[in-house]
């Protein structure tokens, strides 16, 4: 039971160092997942009431380039 245990907090050790180190080292703060699907080009349903600001942009410059191309 304690080796279940040692080797279960020894493998969320290594998540978390290995999550901080990325922090570290990319200087990019944590984000929520509300449209962070949709940067990679895909799409899918938000359960959030209001897109998130880094999806606003990209809608108005997705219809701003659709306008340029009507014209």
């Amino acid at each position: 039971m304690l080796t279940v245990f040692l080797a279960t907090f020894a493998i969320f050790a290594l998540v978390i160092l290995g999550m901080s180190l990325g922090y570290i080292i990319k200087r990019k703060s944590i984000q929520g997942s509300c449209g962070g699907i949709t940067s990679l080009g895909l799409e899918k349903v938000c359960d959030c009431p209001e897109p998130c600001d880094a999806r606003k942009k990209r809608m108005a410059r997705e219809a701003l380039q659709k306008e340029r191309r009507i014209l």
